[in-house]
């Protein structure tokens, strides 16, 4: 920045000392003396240039890490704490505008230096110019002050409403058959729009401000420019100041120009960078959930299967028997797994004692969740099925077939040796989370709560899951969460819970006939007319296959009626 107020000075030593007087040596001299630091101002700013961008990717790039490294320490508690659509805006949107508001620093500490030399060197030309340089760029950014704020408290209302615009998307598409067969999806449709409408009024509000402030950004420094120009023609038109002083006067505050103009394009920067980093900062605060918390506890385990109770909810899973969980929001129902498992702190309990005075291993060793959601890592199908277990050929195809994922070995070129992605991405959400089901019934731990086992599959791959689990897990303890008919049907036992509260315990057919709210909800609103009898009716037809392709083998469990319901009807 200081080397870009050389050349005018050596511009009007040139026009005094040689132009003017005739001089071709002195001329000739300072001409040289331009051509330099033009060359070194080159390399200058090529240097600037290189520095700025590093220190820009080295600030996005450690953000990033720290961010990860602080979602990993996290862990299961990060889902709760903030939704997957923050993180991802922060890990991206924030860090970037992070990285980008240091480089404000570099040129911002040569902008304050080229300021006060300016001043210096209008100071040796006339005192009154150098007054009015002292004096006009600090009133620039007066001027521009309120436009900063107005922008900051902008930019931090569209950026909350960025964040939960994306939580409500990422619930929209996580959940988009869930949402579909509930008759949810126009609501959370309606809820995506109206939230994206504003975020449009902001984003209009931000653009708003950021247009004032980049016009001012060109505008302002312009008439300043104009003003002390004049100013100086005047001097020079009385003969106060040389021809050359002119030129270097006009020199010195176009050169100006470009710090002025730095200085109201970083208050926007630093306004962005600091909304940002707010965001940023509220997640590295985050602390995580104390999971390990009674893990060499002194209690023991109850040597017999217990039951399992959660006095938050009112729910009791009794040994050996499949009970269901219903509620017309899943999230309520994946909190009393939570608690059920240990991943959440609570006052649940496993027979006579409190689940977390017993030692945490023996609660993993025992207990299972099977998460919807779990993760399944690169490599072969039969590793994400075995894990770190070593089964036979015949208990994987038992496990296999129990969870109707025979299909999935048959389609894939080298059965279960075939490799899979990270994630599972190249299989389907529904084929994924029958690997799942595989994985936790090949576990078979004495206790299994697994959420949403079915919800990504068709009715009649559906009907015959739950079919096939009901009879791999007999006589074992067995919790899942679902609001689908053909599950429902295959329980023991199934807790109705409204607000996070047991509403009513029974056998699903018992709830059709005696709750109206239930039956909407499991049947999708298309038995809420008829009587229990006739809804219990359907349900059973729901078992039945829908139309999806060639007809499946004969399940004895699952007979198959002659009319056959479609999709749309049952889900």
């Amino acid at each position: 920045m200081i080397g870009l107020t050389l050349p005018p000075y050596l511009l009007s030593r040139a026009i005094d000392d040689g132009l003017r007087p005739g001089d071709q040596g002195a001329l000739a001299g300072w001409v040289a003396a331009l051509f330099g630091v033009g060359v070194l101002n080159a390399g200058l700013a090529i240097m600037r240039h290189r520095t700025m961008t590093r220190i820009r990717l080295d600030a996005y790039f450690r953000t990033v890490r720290v961010v990860v490294e602080h979602a990993t320490r996290l862990g299961a508690a990060l889902p709760r704490r903030v939704s997957a659509g923050e993180v991802v805006t922060i890990g991206h949107a924030d860090v970037g505008v992070i990285g980008q508001t240091l480089t404000v620093t570099g040129p911002g500490v040569g902008a304050v230096f080229a300021y006060f030399v300016v001043a210096a060197l209008l100071l040796s030309v006339s005192p009154l110019l150098a007054v009015v340089v002292l004096l006009g760029v600090p009133l620039l950014a007066l001027l521009v002050g309120p436009f900063l704020g107005r922008l900051q408290g902008a930019e931090t209302a569209y950026r909350d409403r960025q964040g939960a615009l994306a939580a409500v998307l990422g619930d929209l598409v996580g959940g988009l058959r869930v949402l579909n067969g509930l008759g949810g999806k126009g609501v959370f449709t309606a809820r995506y729009r109206h939230g994206s409408r504003q975020l449009l009024d902001e984003g209009y509000r931000v653009g708003s401000s950021m247009s004032w402030i980049q016009a001012f950004g060109l505008g302002l420094p312009t008439v300043f420019l104009a003003t002390v120009t004049w100013l100086a023609a005047r001097m020079a038109a009385q003969g106060t100041i040389t021809v050359g002083e002119l030129v270097a006067v006009y020199g010195y505050v176009a050169v100006l120009v470009v710090p002025v103009s730095f200085f109201i394009e970083s208050g926007y920067d630093i306004g962005r960078g600091l909304v940002s980093a707010r965001r940023v900062v509220h997640f590295l605060n985050l602390e995580p959930e104390d999971f390990t918390a009674g893990a060499r506890g002194e209690a023991a385990a109850p040597e017999a299967p217990a039951p399992l109770r959660d006095p938050v909810s009112g729910v009791e899973v009794s040994p050996g028997i499949l009970t269901a969980l219903v509620s017309a929001r899943p999230s309520e129902a994946t909190d009393v797994v939570e608690r059920l498992g240990r991943f959440t702190p609570s006052p649940a309990t496993w027979g006579t004692v409190r689940l977390d005075a017993v030692a945490l291993d023996q609660v993993r060793a025992r207990i299972l969740v099977a998460d919807n959601e779990a993760d399944l890592f690169a490599g072969t199908l039969r590793a994400a099925i075995s894990g770190r277990r070593a089964p036979d050929e015949r208990t994987l195809a038992r496990v296999i077939d129990e969870a109707v994922a025979g299909d999935i070995v048959a389609g894939l070129p080298g059965g279960l040796d075939a490799r899979l992605a990270a994630h599972g991405h190249n299989l389907s959400g529904g084929q994924r989370q029958r690997v799942r089901l595989a994985r936790a019934l090949l576990a078979d731990p004495e206790v299994l709560l697994a959420v949403e086992p079915t919800s990504a599959v068709d009715a009649h791959t559906e009907a015959r899951m739950a079919a096939r689990l009901r009879a791999a897990r007999r006589g074992r303890t067995t919790l899942v969460t679902s609001t689908s008919p053909l599950v429902l049907d295959q329980a023991d036992v199934v807790y109705y819970l409204v607000g996070g509260r047991v509403s009513a315990i029974g056998h699903h057919s018992d709830l059709l006939a005696s709750h109206p709210d239930y039956r909407s909800l499991v049947s999708r609103g298309s038995v809420q007319q008829a009587p229990a009898r006739e809804a219990t009716e359907q349900i059973a037809e729901a078992r039945a296959p829908a139309d999806h392709g060639p007809p499946a083998p004969q399940d004895h469990q699952n007979p198959r009626p002659s009319a056959e319901p479609t999709h749309e009807t049952l889900r």
